[in-house]
């Protein structure tokens, strides 16, 4: 029970990691509400990219949870999903530019964008070794009514989990936005930005390697 609760506060600390890094989209939902000038133009566009978020959150985590339902191959489906994401972590500590896709989509798009920005930077793939551990299968969970039992359960996870970790990068980048929109301006953004591209990158592997370092411990 305390790692499964470790596990979940890793998914809410994931969020407001997400949520304070300025590639994850609040500036965009600040400018929106400046160029609006609307009361919930700022509501709006976090709500937006809220959306996009969590269904890429679902996009990558569903295919693992389907997956979880074929139990004698776990610990390697965990130990594969784990060297996914440390290759992800390698593959943009390498390449820093980022996807041209993005700065060609309409601001107003902002579901869309929300959504390609978080698959281009493995924000679900974050997500993915932690998912797997609360979802790791007993010894006893073996059987055809077992693995459908197991699998359904793991589908239900998989849309918790996205949505726990939306919800609490939504708060963050959300804190964010308002103190920027209402107090500071995007004149101290524009002076302040700072760039987590490489913490983002290391932490992908990171979260990578601990994930296949726990399933090879069976945890």
């Amino acid at each position: 029970m305390t790692t499964v609760t470790a596990l979940w506060w890793a998914v809410i600390f994931s969020g407001f990691y997400h949520g304070i890094n300025p590639g994850m989209g609040w500036p965009l939902a600040v400018s929106a509400a400046l160029m609006e000038r609307k009361r919930n133009a700022l509501p709006k566009a976090l709500a937006m990219l809220a959306a996009g978020h969590f269904l890429a959150m679902i996009g990558i985590l569903l295919p693992f949870s389907l997956m979880l339902f074929l139990v004698d191959w776990e610990i390697e489906i965990r130990v594969g999903a784990g060297f996914l994401v440390i290759v992800m972590g390698v593959y943009l500590l390498i390449n820093r530019r980022h996807p041209k896709v993005l700065a060609r989509i309409h601001p107003a798009r902002l579901a869309l964008w929300s959504f390609l920005a978080a698959m281009a930077h493995g924000a679900g793939l974050m997500l993915v070794p932690i998912f797997l551990g609360i979802c790791t299968v007993g010894e006893d969970d073996i059987g055809h009514l077992a693995a459908q039992t197991l699998m359904g359960s793991n589908v239900a996870t998989a849309f918790l989990v996205a949505l726990v970790h939306t919800v609490s990068m939504t708060l963050a980048g959300g804190v964010i936005a308002l103190i920027i929109y209402h107090w500071l301006g995007l004149k101290f953004l524009s002076r302040t930005w700072f760039n987590l591209d490489v913490v983002w990158a290391l932490s992908l592997v990171l979260v990578g390697a601990a994930g296949v370092f726990f399933a090879l411990m069976g945890h």
